[in-house]
């Protein structure tokens, strides 16, 4: 790789699997909603969105990642699926 281009090709290649797996991880959570919903838990729970974001800001900084930078786009992930939960948890309601 010693051109530009390869190495953007290489950044799309890797854009696309991060992208698959944000998409499978939700669809876990879309799940996850329908069981809470059946058995009366709420959507946020507090405790466990600390858990994740510092099991895997500490994770990211082994890998060198900042992890003030991993434990933003795990919020970010958190409040998508929050969102998604809300959603089912509304339609099922009904």
């Amino acid at each position: 790789m010693d051109n530009l281009s390869d190495f953007r090709r290489t950044i799309s290649g890797l854009d696309v699997e991060i992208i698959k797996h944000i998409a499978q991880r939700l669809d876990v959570c879309k799940e996850v909603a329908i069981l809470k919903f059946s058995n009366n838990v709420p959507v946020m729970q507090p405790g466990r969105v600390s858990e994740v974001k510092t099991k895997n800001s500490e994770f990211g900084e082994k890998l060198g990642l900042n992890p003030q930078f991993v434990e933003n786009l795990y919020g970010l992930i958190i409040d998508e699926a929050c969102r998604i939960e809300e959603s089912i948890i509304k339609e099922n309601k009904k």
